[in-house]
């Protein structure tokens, strides 16, 4: 599937500036005068996604094929909605609800919310992925994979996403993840700017296309009409 032109041009930016290439082991970063290790890239990117879990933020997305979805994220209480076409995922304190978009009638699950301070578990988030909208705790899950893998090659850039300063990095022969390789850039507010991979089986290719540090309130709200059904231990 192609890309539209504009994801095209957001995705084409990532490559555009100061590309060092680093494979497993140490090497040296000439410009800068000095050594940095990959699996210290990655982690740096993995702790500034898993710290912007402390934000308040909306960020708008255009997929391939022209669709688009969306990360709605407010806090006190913390709570997070992932929307893309198909469905939404509702994460919260209190549960974590999936709704699935019919012809008829969305049909919401409601199950346990994740444990406290604990991300949402990336199983739970296999939907989003196949809607085509990759999440926050799957590439971090995907980062931490290419920190512990010795034989992972990984390439670093700094660029501009929809205005926003992000670092990017290109991952290959990972093993014993999710995806073997991605392209991945998280703005300095630790949103996820971009991913292009195939997750799962499932080939994803994200650009973000607006931010904002405000949320609308009803992005919590189930679908309207929906039917939702409470598995959660005694849920009536």
């Amino acid at each position: 599937m192609r890309a539209p032109r504009k994801l095209a041009r957001l995705l084409t930016a990532a490559t555009a500036a100061s590309t060092l290439s680093l494979a497993a082991g140490c090497d040296t970063l000439a410009d800068a005068g000095q050594s940095i290790q990959p699996a210290d890239l990655v982690n740096d990117l993995a702790a500034r996604l898993a710290g912007a879990s402390a934000l308040t933020y909306s960020a708008e997305y255009q997929l391939a094929g022209g669709a688009s979805a969306s990360i709605i994220q407010a806090q006190d209480p913390q709570r997070t909605a992932y929307v893309y076409p198909g469905g939404k995922v509702i994460v919260t304190t209190e549960a974590t609800t999936e709704c699935e978009a019919t012809d008829t009638r969305p049909v919401c699950t409601v199950t346990d919310p994740p444990a406290p301070s604990a991300r949402p578990d990336p199983a739970t988030l296999t939907e989003v992925n196949a809607g085509g909208l990759i999440t926050p705790p799957v590439v971090i899950a995907l980062l931490d994979a290419t920190a512990l893998d010795p034989t992972a090659v990984v390439a670093q850039n700094d660029t501009t996403i929809a205005g926003r300063h992000a670092t990017c990095v290109q991952v290959s022969q990972v093993r014993n993840a999710a995806a073997s390789r991605f392209d991945a850039c998280v703005t300095t507010e630790g949103a996820l700017g971009s991913f292009t991979g195939v997750v799962d089986g499932q080939a994803v290719e994200i650009a973000i296309s607006r931010y904002r540090d405000t949320v609308d309130e009803t992005a919590f709200d189930l679908p309207p009409g929906a039917r939702s059904i409470d598995r959660r231990p005694g849920a009536a």
